[in-house]
């Protein structure tokens, strides 16, 4: 048995999809449903138990499982509740923490690149305590990640009890079926594909960097198939531990994500671009690009998918479709 905490959400119900796709119905998602059509994300897939966080530690009391997949968080960067996002996304990853060290179960949980901050450190994915101190998130839930991170490395560096495998995976910019539910969240491709469809003018912001055009702030944005492989893989090499980068290694331009969309509909760009707010011009992030080596040297070979047939794949097999839910 497998338990996927987040599971309803975008990486969550992914990872569960692929789980099912590959023969394992005994998948257990913990996570809230709520009311605003979040199960859709769950509507394909078979489930032996859905358990709302509330739940979780004592139904695990009574479990043997054979990893955890802990996905769960509150991952608005603009969340403020300091003390919920605490509870949420480190108490309770610091309790699974512990059930996995004491019932010998690997733990496969998700960081985020949010902690690297404005990237003045570099996006070099450490894991000593030396380095990750240095880094200086940004907002409240790249810091709840951080803090979870630099716990389990603390453990790491005074030779304690972990689970027989441990990975931190910090995600960096993730798009693909399963996202509509995130609301401002959501990858810029899904807020914009409806008025790339219907024709309309799309618009990216102006670029305020000398030297960096308008819309050529770069992310490295990384399609969920390869998010996907990347956990399967981790499952299935249980001698791997550590933090790990997850992106593509190469960063590619908002205009490029929209453009590979006009491309795959067949159609021409029309894009304007408008100044940036200036409440959020002097903290913008204009480059993000993960440093893929050491997710490599523990020998991950799966490769990732260029932008433009991510965006290819993503337009034809879901946003474009009726039915467009993995």
């Amino acid at each position: 048995m497998l338990l996927v905490t987040g599971g309803a959400g975008f990486i969550g119900s992914n990872v569960v999809a692929a789980l099912n796709e590959a023969g394992r119905a005994d998948v257990v998602v913990c996570d809230f449903l709520g009311s605003e059509g979040k199960w859709r994300n769950l509507a394909k897939r078979q489930l032996a138990d859905v358990v709302p966080p509330g739940e979780l530690m004592s139904w695990l009391a009574t479990r043997n499982l054979d990893a955890v997949i802990h996905l769960g968080a509150i991952s608005e960067t603009t969340a403020t509740d300091g003390d919920l996002v605490i509870e949420t996304n480190f108490r309770l990853s610091m309790r699974l923490l512990d059930w996995c060290t004491i019932n010998h179960t690997p733990f496969i949980y998700a960081s985020s690149a949010a902690t690297y901050g404005d990237g003045a450190q570099g996006f070099r994915d450490t894991q000593t305590l030396d380095e990750l101190t240095k880094l200086r998130p940004m907002n409240l839930y790249g810091w709840s990640k951080h803090l979870f991170d630099m716990a389990v490395a603390a453990r790491v560096a005074k030779g304690e009890k972990l689970p027989p495998q441990w990975a931190g995976l910090k995600f960096f910019n993730v798009f693909g079926p399963n996202e509509y539910h995130k609301g401002p969240m959501m990858s810029v491709l899904t807020k914009r594909f409806d008025e790339i469809k219907a024709g309309q003018t799309i618009q990216l912001f102006k670029s305020h960097r000398e030297g960096i055009a308008d819309g050529d702030q770069r992310r490295d944005f990384i399609y969920i198939d390869d998010v996907i492989r990347v956990i399967a893989w981790l499952l299935a090499t249980p001698s791997v531990s550590g933090i790990f980068n997850v992106g593509t290694g190469h960063a590619r331009s908002f205009k490029d994500m929209m453009v590979a969309a006009y491309a795959a509909l067949g159609t021409r760009p029309n894009i304007e671009y408008i100044d940036m707010p200036e409440q959020i011009r002097g903290s913008y992030q204009y480059f993000t690009q993960a440093d893929t080596a050491r997710l490599h040297q523990a020998g991950y070979n799966g490769g990732f998918t260029p932008l433009e047939e991510a965006v290819t794949a993503y337009v034809k097999g879901f946003l474009d479709q009726a039915d467009h839910y993995r």
